[in-house]
């Protein structure tokens, strides 16, 4: 890949579309726009060096060592579609006065329409030690985890959201002996609540995975981990799953609208800047059925943005008007929720034959539905 666009010139007239990030919103944007202009000049973004790839495998089907397609599209896609991919690139601003994005080598890029789609970055585990903890975010950390499962005994993941519990899940059924951490009760407490939580302990333990709540780490040391109790987790490989940040760092450094740590844009995915959109994790954006603001940090609503974007950057209407959802994997079962997410105040479980399924609403108002479905090899 060459690291700058052939299209690069400090002319206006060969500037086009252009996406930060490599990501399914970046992608999906820069797919959907070029579907629509083929004479435009199209590039994508990157500071990853991995050709674009899945996510949603890294700590499913990848990690447990089952096979697995990750690339969104091969080299020659990119190719064949005359879309501009650099890879390695980092930038360093966006001067929206100018339609400019410039890199950390000062290189610039004129742009007509811009996604801004980086994604979000790991949270650190920060105590003592905590940097020699493995991350799970990309390719290159799943190669360097997976790696180092195949020389390590047992392990400690410190975390109990999504990623914690597959990374947890995968470690146990590749050989590991591996225990999970989390500062709550129970894994997922805070995004499901206590009695799905309970249950998700049952799936864990099932796959081999041992659980210890309530717990913080305070230190990360050669042999494992320290809890706030004083007990001492023997741990060869220790897995930070605490959780991800939105990148917004190039976004209010151009100005652009913010609110609580996110970029606001509007059902069409505009930000507060001319010709800037901006999809993924990093947007606070406005969904038509919910008729308000929604927060949706997963990959399809991802790539749904991205869709919308390129639509709207096209000439075209388009609104985010789908109802978000994701699924996970936690030992044998499939998690597939749909709905609004955020705060609820009440929650009934319904069990059923191969799992249960969980109603949310808040104020009487349905939110949000979460099934639990064993998996057929299960």
């Amino acid at each position: 890949m060459r690291t700058a666009p052939a299209w690069y010139s400090q002319d206006m007239a060969s500037a086009g579309f252009l996406a930060i990030g490599s990501g399914p919103a970046g992608v999906s944007a820069a797919e959907t726009f070029r579907s629509k202009h083929r004479n435009i000049a199209v590039g994508i973004l990157s500071d990853d060096p991995a050709l674009p790839y899945a996510k949603p495998p890294l700590s499913k089907q990848f990690l447990c060592g089952e096979p697995t397609e990750l690339e969104l599209h091969s080299a020659g896609w990119f190719e064949r579609n005359d879309i501009e991919l650099s890879l390695g690139v980092r930038v360093a601003h966006i001067d929206t006065a100018t339609q400019q994005v410039i890199t950390t080598g000062g290189a610039r890029y004129r742009y007509w329409h811009l996604v801004l789609a980086v994604g979000s970055t790991a949270v650190p585990l920060a105590v003592p030690g905590g940097e020699s903890a493995l991350t799970l975010r990309s390719f290159a950390d799943a190669v360097a985890l997976k790696m180092a499962a195949r020389h390590a005994a047992t392990a400690v993941v410190v975390g109990g959201g999504l990623i914690g519990c597959e990374a947890a899940s995968c470690l146990a059924a590749l050989g590991v002996d591996t225990t999970l951490v989390a500062p709550e009760t129970v894994p997922l407490q805070r995004r499901f609540g206590v009695d799905v939580g309970e249950r998700v302990v049952k799936m864990l333990s099932e796959a081999g995975v041992h659980f210890v709540g309530a717990a913080q780490v305070t230190a990360v040391e050669d042999a494992g981990v320290t809890l706030d109790s004083g007990e001492a987790l023997g741990g060869e490989l220790v897995v930070a799953a605490t959780g991800a940040r939105p990148d917004v760092r190039l976004a209010v450094a151009a100005g652009l609208v913010t609110h609580e740590g996110r970029v606001v844009v509007d059902e069409h995915m505009r930000t507060s800047a001319h010709n800037v959109y901006a999809a993924g994790d990093i947007t606070i954006a406005h969904n038509v059925a919910a008729g308000r603001p929604v927060i949706a940090e997963h990959w399809r609503d991802a790539a749904l943005q991205g869709r919308v974007a390129g639509l709207t950057a096209a000439g075209f209407d388009s609104s985010w008007d789908r109802v978000p959802g994701f699924s996970c994997v936690v030992g044998g079962f499939t998690l597939t929720y749909r709905g609004w997410g955020g705060r609820h105040d009440a929650c009934t479980v319904t069990e059923r034959a191969n799992g249960f399924r969980a109603h949310y609403s808040l104020q009487g108002r349905a939110i949000g539905t979460l099934d639990a479905t064993a998996n057929p090899a299960s």
